[in-house]
């Protein structure tokens, strides 16, 4: 199912991939069509949503509005690449359906380009819904936005603050629907090696729902899994110079110690102790520190004990009452 808009090409290609949102998407679309920026058509792809009932009764107030497409699912690597191919602009916003923009954020994006013509790509700064952080305190970015600056995190981008040139995002390859998770990631980094000059405004322009139930942003060691995944391919699919292979290469490391660490205590806080010792043990093999080996001891001696004690200390670092 596609509905169609008018023959003019838009400046800009608003994309939003739909999956399980049928509460937040009316929200998300209120807020691209309150835009002070008008040169954009909207595309949503239902990517093989299981509550697809509900979510068109909800967009059916915007049907004439939007360019709305059906497909099975592809997650949301194979939900962006859809509505690549049927975008008509010069330029492409994306948007997750669970978060929203503020009404100034197309038209301040828009307006880096115009300072800047060199500029292939932008991002910004948004407002976390669930904790009420800004995106850039809690994932900084500090410098220019270089291939080497995204692997090592010195800057990080939120996908729903990003426009990007088309054609920057066609030359890179198109989002790696292989990817189970931190495509997106995954894109920005191709992207900035294959030449995108990426920049960035400290503005808080969105607001973002990343932290809801079931999102992949709970799962500490799942992102870190999700990275180093992406990491490893980089390493063996990317023609890297001697520089750029030492920074993907440490990184490799750190990523997946700090795996090895979030999925260990993951495994202790449900009593797995066997397979808890076995992850810390091998961190240790990556970085020998004396928390570790303190942990490893406590398995070793006294596992329930060693259980205790991670539990509470989560529960005072969440906030959550003993």
């Amino acid at each position: 199912m596609e509905t169609a808009q008018s023959n003019q090409s838009p400046q800009v290609s608003v994309i939003i991939p739909a999956y399980n949102t049928a509460g937040l998407i009316a929200v998300c679309l209120d807020s691209v069509f309150s835009q002070t920026y008008h040169d954009s058509e909207v595309i949503v792809v239902n990517d093989g949503s299981p509550d697809t009932v509900e979510l068109e009764r909800v967009l059916q107030p915007y049907q004439n509005r939007i360019v709305y497409i059906v497909q099975q699912n592809k997650r949301a690597a194979g939900a962006r690449n859809t509505a690549i191919g049927r975008a008509r602009g010069e330029f492409l916003a994306f948007l997750d359906s669970d978060d929203r923009w503020l009404p100034d954020h197309l038209a301040l994006q828009m307006k880096l380009f115009t300072e800047d013509p060199t500029l292939d790509m932008v991002y910004c700064n948004g407002l976390r819904i669930g904790d009420q952080r800004n995106f850039m305190d809690a994932c900084p970015s500090h410098g220019p936005a270089t291939f080497a600056a995204l692997i090592t995190e010195q800057c990080q981008i939120c996908v729903s603050t990003v426009v990007a040139r088309k054609s920057a995002i066609v030359k890179a390859g198109l989002f790696d629907e292989t990817l189970q998770r931190c495509d997106d990631y995954e894109m920005w980094a191709r992207a900035a090696f294959h030449g995108a000059k990426i920049g960035y405004s400290r503005n808080v322009q969105a607001l973002l729902n990343g932290g809801r139930p079931g999102s992949l942003s709970q799962s500490s060691s799942k992102m870190a899994e999700g990275y180093w995944t992406i990491l490893d391919k980089i390493s063996r699919t990317f023609p890297l110079n001697d520089s750029d292979r030492t920074v993907v290469e440490k990184r490799k490391r750190e990523i997946r110690e700090h795996y090895l660490v979030e999925e260990g205590k993951f495994q202790l806080h449900q009593r797995k102790f066997d397979r808890a010792r076995e992850l810390f043990s091998e961190a240790n093999q990556h970085s020998r520190r004396l928390k570790l080996n303190l942990v490893l001891l406590g398995l070793r001696i006294a596992p329930q004990t060693t259980n205790r004690f991670f539990s509470l200390l989560t529960r005072i670092r969440s906030g959550t009452p003993a």
